[in-house]
């Protein structure tokens, strides 16, 4: 299970690094595949989400993909909000936050799915 574990977790690398969502795949396995409580789970996406972003900021921002001066109030707005809503969602029922999250992952799916680039015919 140990072997699984890594290559999943690579794989899971690999889409984060893309900016694919490798943090919300990696909470169904731990959840699903696992069967890992939601509160846990949460908490190990986390963990496996900042040094994930941390790299790839690194090389988006040798690539030029942005400037800082630009994105830091981006980043203080996210880091507040995050703030909030993970206090929010530790007092609230995990049932209501795991239907909320499967139709978020329902709606970012079908989004996906029907993508067309504007300059697309």
């Amino acid at each position: 299970m140990f072997l699984i574990n890594i290559v999943i977790g690579t794989i899971l690398g690999v889409l984060a690094g893309l900016g694919t969502g490798g943090g919300s795949l990696l909470i169904l396995w731990l959840t699903m595949a696992l069967k890992m409580d939601t509160e846990t789970a949460r908490g190990i996406n986390l963990l496996f989400f900042i040094p994930s972003a941390i790299i790839a900021c690194i090389f988006r921002r040798k690539q030029g993909a942005y400037s800082v001066k630009k994105i830091i109030p981006a980043a203080i707005a996210g880091c507040i909000t995050a703030g909030i809503f993970s206090w929010i969602g530790s007092i609230m029922d995990s049932s209501l936050l795991k239907k909320l999250f499967g139709a978020l992952l329902l709606f970012i799916g079908t989004k996906e799915v029907f993508y067309r680039p504007k300059n697309a015919k």
